[in-house]
C-alpha cells in the first residue's frame, strides 16, 4: 500500500478521477482497518484511508490535540494530489473532519460524521487509565465495554480489542486527550457542506442525541440512525454503513479535478 508524507493509507480506484475522493478518517486509536473491507472497497467508488501519525502503520507520533490532526490530514490532501474530497469521519475522526471544513472549506466537498459530537468529552478513568502502562489494559477493556451494542459478536470485540491494544499508550491517550479538549458548538453555523451523521442506536459513547444536536444546529444535516449497533456502527453492522455512505456519496455533485 501506497504512503506520503509517512502516512501510509489504504486505496480503492484512487486513479478514477472521474469520481470524487473520499477520505476515511478513523477514531482514537483506530487505523484505517477500522472501516470494514465493505466501505473501503464501494464498489466505483474513490477511496483513501490514511493511517493517522502514529498509527497503524504510519510513522511518527501522536498528536496531542484536533488542530494538530486536521493539518496534518490537510497536508496529506496536497501530498495525495486531491484537491478537496469528501470525508468520513468516526469519533475522533469526525472532529478532525469537522474542524477541516471550519479551518479549511474548500478542501471539504462533503462531510459523513460517524458516531460524532460537537463536543466530545471522555470519562475521567479513560483518561487516567490510558496515561499509565500499568493501567493501560484495563482502559482499553473498559472502551472497548462500551464501544459495541450489546448484539456484537463476542469475536468482533474480541479483534477490536487486540487492534486498540497495539497503540501505544501515549497515542491512545493522546488521542482521547485531544477529544476530550475539542468544542465546536459555537461553529457548527459555519458549515454549508452537505452533512450525514451516522449513528448507532446503541451508541453509549457519542449517544444519539448528539448526533441530533449536529443535524439540528448544521443546514441541511441528514441523520441516519442504524439500529442493532453502538458506537463502533460501520463494524458493527457494516452493510448497511456501507449503503447509507454508498448512496450520500452518489449524490454529491463533482467535477473532474475539482
Amino acid at each position: 500500500m501506497p504512503d506520503t508524507d509517512n502516512l501510509f493509507y489504504f486505496s480503492n480506484d484512487a486513479g478514477k478521477v472521474s469520481r470524487p475522493p473520499v477520505v476515511f478518517l478513523h477514531g482514537a486509536g483506530g487505523t484505517h482497518l477500522h472501516w470494514p473491507p465493505q466501505a473501503r472497497r464501494l464498489l466505483g467508488q474513490r477511496i483513501f484511508a490514511p493511517d493517522l501519525p502514529g498509527h497503524g502503520r504510519s510513522s511518527g507520533a501522536g498528536r496531542q490535540s484536533i488542530g494538530e490532526y486536521a493539518r496534518d490530514v490537510e497536508r496529506f490532501l496536497v501530498d495525495a494530489g486531491l484537491n478537496s474530497a469528501i470525508l468520513v469521519g468516526h469519533s475522533m475522526g469526525s472532529a478532525i473532519a469537522l474542524t477541516l471544513a471550519l479551518d479549511f472549506p474548500k478542501r471539504v466537498l462533503a462531510l459523513c460524521l460517524v458516531g460524532s459530537g460537537a463536543r466530545l468529552r471522555v470519562a475521567p478513568q479513560i483518561l487516567e487509565g490510558t496515561a499509565s502502562e500499568a493501567t493501560f489494559p484495563a482502559a482499553v477493556k473498559l472502551v472497548n465495554d462500551f464501544a459495541f451494542g450489546p448484539s456484537t459478536a463476542p469475536r468482533l470485540k474480541e479483534l477490536a480489542a487486540q487492534r486498540m491494544a497495539e497503540t501505544r499508550p501515549s497515542v491512545l491517550h493522546g488521542d482521547f486527550a485531544a477529544c476530550n479538549e475539542f468544542e465546536a458548538m459555537a461553529r457548527l453555523g459555519e458549515i454549508t457542506v452537505p452533512t450525514l451523521l451516522v449513528c448507532g442506536a446503541e451508541d453509549k459513547l457519542t449517544p444519539v442525541k448528539y448526533s441530533e444536536y449536529l443535524r439540528d444546529h448544521i443546514a441541511g444535516a441528514r441523520l441516519v440512525t442504524i439500529p442493532d449497533a453502538g458506537h463502533m456502527v460501520m463494524l458493527e453492522q457494516s452493510e448497511a454503513f456501507s449503503s447509507v455512505l454508498a448512496e450520500f456519496i452518489n449524490s454529491i455533485p463533482y467535477r473532474p479535478g475539482q
